[in-house]
């Protein structure tokens, strides 16, 4: 397993740009040159202005050269159905941006659209889903924890985890959500039905959601999970609860 982007073979990597594996890693992840990827995924990119636009961002961070991929898939017209079924998952992960990017489609229907991103079998693919549509939930909060209460019940449990790691008050690699910090009682119709849930998975999503709420309303936290574990005292709801409190005294 590489350790590093320099410890990656050139095999391997030459691999990866022509989007002919999956990465293994997040470095495998970040060593891939876009570029090239792009190139190889849609030869009929078009304009080889495109690809020189890819190449001149090759410095910025991924989740802005992810976006720029997108946009460069959409201003192409390329096929977003037949790029969502290939073998890298980070074409998949433009694909994630380019369903966010895209003009004129309701939340309804760019949630609809990113569920199967949401239940890919690639850890990457599952992260690029909710990061590219957290704008739109953020923008339409209450819609949005409407939206994505059922999903809290659907069998996969990839799916569950996208509802509650989606709408995470702090979250990794994103803007805050101020009125979740605030408020982190609007998400309860996400929450309250994870609360004991099987999977280990979905549990550390729930309990990193409750310690970022944690940071700004500690009591709010630490009542919720006296509620909990009085009415489901079960080892899953013990366990959420124990992590979301790792940070308070």
């Amino acid at each position: 397993m590489s350790r590093g982007i320099a410890d990656i073979a050139p095999a391997r990597l030459a691999l990866l740009n022509g989007g002919n594996v999956p990465s293994a890693t997040l470095t495998e992840g970040l060593a891939i040159d876009f570029a090239q990827l792009l190139a190889a995924a849609v030869p009929g990119i078009g304009a080889a202005a495109r690809l020189e636009q890819m190449r001149a961002q090759a410095a910025d961070g991924i989740t802005r050269r992810m976006a720029l991929a997108a946009q460069l898939l959409l201003d192409a017209k390329a096929d977003l159905a037949v790029l969502q079924a290939h073998p890298s998952d980070t074409v998949r992960g433009w694909v994630c941006f380019a369903i966010a990017a895209q003009a004129g489609l309701s939340l309804p229907q760019r949630l609809a659209a990113m569920r199967p991103l949401a239940d890919d079998g690639h850890f990457g693919v599952r992260e690029w889903a909710w990061l590219a549509l957290r704008p739109h939930l953020a923008a339409h909060l209450d819609e949005a924890i409407t939206l994505l209460a059922p999903w809290t019940a659907d069998p996969s449990e990839r799916v569950r985890r996208f509802a509650c790691e989606a709408l995470r008050p702090r979250g990794v690699w994103c803007a805050h959500i101020a009125r979740l910090k605030a408020q982190p009682q609007l998400a309860l119709p996400v929450l309250q039905p994870l609360r004991a849930d099987p999977a280990v998975y979905v549990q550390d999503s729930v309990a990193n959601w409750l310690n970022d709420a944690a940071k700004s309303q500690p009591d709010w936290v630490r009542s919720l999970c006296g509620q909990w574990l009085q009415e489901t005292p079960a080892a899953a709801t013990q366990r959420i609860c124990k992590r979301a409190q790792r940070s308070l005294s």
